[in-house]
């Protein structure tokens, strides 16, 4: 087995192995126009890619040192992460973040106990719910809570409708529903800049695709979707306060199962679930099986300035928090990066 950097001729094969749009080679692209530098690492028997990794690595602030996040990979072996540290001593990395986008195993945690792993902070959330396009209309009916039927079924007697649009004037309407979002649910979010970029990537490509919702002709939700390979995700969505009543989340959701079926898809990833936050019971009525993934990881190459690096991340979180109870909250997504 060998590690090495991929090579631009190797996109195609590159894309084949990465199970993740977040891994996919485009999503690299993206990230690079954002201001990020990109590794991508391959596993190879005998010449033959196995498998494909990618990371973006990150500036520590008014210092020479850098961090790698790695995240919804596949599950690391020792061959990975032999390669990883190797790869990380050269870049004078203080760490690499391990997310990978698997269950727990026995076989795993051996691993991260081996490695010495250390458990870390989050990057995207633990769990998910997972929905399984492969069943028909009426199971998936079937299999939600009784409340959402009602709430799909009140949205479709208004006349809601839910259709792929992927026109300027439309992202124009995301961004602007994006923007009033994250004022009214008070949360940062990604800058404007950021959404752009990554829709001027991955739309091309056919991994982004906007679905909106509209009420008698006026849009009111908007939602990002993702596909890659034969899995469907929503990583973004944004609303207006407008016509509540009408449940156009409700129907924005089933019309975007129904958007995966018609795209012939496997399974609805609805990218994260946190108990504590109120969009988990939304996503839980559709019915989706719940999934956790093994956590969080934190590969050590420089263990006295990742100390100082943890205490610092530790101290600007509670920064941020205490900030958000003192002060008013001002969204942060027309900010300039």
């Amino acid at each position: 087995m060998e590690i090495r950097e991929i090579k631009e001729q190797e996109k195609e094969k590159f894309n084949k192995t990465v199970g993740h749009p977040v891994q996919s080679w485009e999503w690299g692209e993206f990230r690079q126009t954002h201001g990020n530098k990109i590794l991508r690492l391959g596993l190879f028997d005998k010449g033959r890619l196995k498998e494909g990794f990618q990371l973006t690595i990150h500036g520590i602030p008014k210092t020479n040192f850098r961090v790698a996040m790695f995240t919804q990979g596949p599950e690391p072996s020792a061959a990975t992460l032999k390669g990883l540290k190797e790869f990380a001593q050269k870049e004078n990395l203080v760490f690499v973040r391990i997310e990978p986008a698997v269950v727990s195993s026995p076989k795993l945690e051996s691993l991260i106990t081996k490695n010495n792993l250390k458990p870390s902070r989050p990057f995207f959330n633990k769990s998910t719910y997972l929905i399984d396009l492969t069943k028909s209309e009426k199971e998936l009916l079937f299999s939600m809570h009784s409340k959402t039927r009602y709430n799909i079924r009140l949205a479709e007697r208004h006349g809601v409708e839910v259709i792929e649009d992927n026109s300027t004037k439309a992202f124009g309407k995301y961004l602007e529903l994006m923007d009033q979002t994250t004022t009214r649910q008070k949360y940062y979010a990604h800058t404007e800049k950021y959404h752009r970029l990554m829709w001027q990537t991955l739309n091309p490509a056919g991994i982004a695709h906007l679905l909106v919702t509209k009420y008698k002709g006026k849009i009111l939700n908007t939602w990002i979707l993702f596909i890659w390979h034969n899995h469907l995700y929503y990583p973004y969505g944004a609303s207006s306060e407008e016509h509540r009543e009408v449940m156009a989340s409700y129907a924005a959701m089933w019309g975007a199962i129904k958007f995966g079926k018609a795209n012939n898809l496997k399974t609805f990833d609805l990218w994260g679930a946190d108990d504590t936050k109120g969009y988990t019971r939304f996503k839980e009525g559709f019915g989706g099986k719940k999934v956790e993934f093994a956590g969080t990881w934190d590969l050590i190459i420089n263990p006295t300035v990742y100390l100082l690096y943890r205490i610092a991340e530790e101290l600007r979180w509670k920064a941020l928090k205490l900030k958000t109870r003192i002060f008013p909250f001002h969204s942060s997504f027309r900010a300039q990066d």
